[in-house]
């Protein structure tokens, strides 16, 4: 069954947020646990916009199972390219959990520029939760068993994704002149099985669906 929810604006938790072209708005919202969203899952993918909130659910739904990691986009894109990293996020983290196989991934750029550590999934691994721009993405939806899309307010998303940049406007101008073209023409919503307000208020502990 087809579960989906919303972004709240300041103005209240029934508002309308003000969404980019082409993307629905869903509602009415209310408040649901972790669990109640994760169901039977084992990997899932928390996408949504720069600054949506997807990073705070990741965490969120990663503390509701005991064995659980988080993989973030990002240092998969580090230094490699903001959105042509599917073959690296398949072939390095989404393919050894589905062969039960525990991950520890570096990708090409971490041993170029020495970046320490490594992309690690241990095993046995109870839940996965991926997240960043593009985690549910067209091309790795067949080994994924939960897409979620972090619907937002564009302008609270862009207020807090400067905020947490650094104040970083020309930065923020820069990745939103590839991001936008590349959300229009993958349009992750319309593939999620949960939609979730990222700029929204729910109670602790709660997140907010339709």
């Amino acid at each position: 069954m087809r579960r989906a929810g919303a972004s709240t604006s300041a103005s209240g938790p029934n508002a309308r947020p003000d969404l980019f072209p082409g993307e629905p708005f869903l509602g009415p919202w209310r408040s649901a646990s972790p669990e109640d969203v994760l169901g039977g899952a084992r990997v899932i993918a928390v996408d949504g916009r720069s600054g949506s909130g997807k990073t705070t659910l990741a965490r969120t739904l990663a503390a509701a199972r005991p064995r659980s990691a988080v993989v973030h986009t990002d240092d998969i894109a580090w230094f490699l390219a903001r959105f042509d990293w599917v073959a690296e996020m398949r072939a390095g983290v989404l393919e050894p959990v589905h062969r039960g196989e525990p991950a520890a991934y570096r990708p090409p750029p971490w041993d170029e520029r020495s970046r320490p550590g490594a992309i690690e999934v241990p095993a046995p691994c109870e839940l996965l939760v991926v997240e960043g721009v593009g985690a549910a993405r067209a091309e790795v939806a067949d080994l994924v068993d939960l897409a979620i899309w972090v619907q937002s307010d564009r302008e609270i998303a862009r207020e807090r994704g400067i905020e947490r940049d650094g104040g970083d406007v020309a930065g923020w101008d820069e990745w939103q002149s590839e991001e936008v073209p590349f959300l229009e023409r993958d349009r992750p919503w319309e593939r999620a099985d949960v939609i979730v307000a990222g700029t929204g208020l729910a109670p602790a502990g709660t997140v907010l669906i339709a």
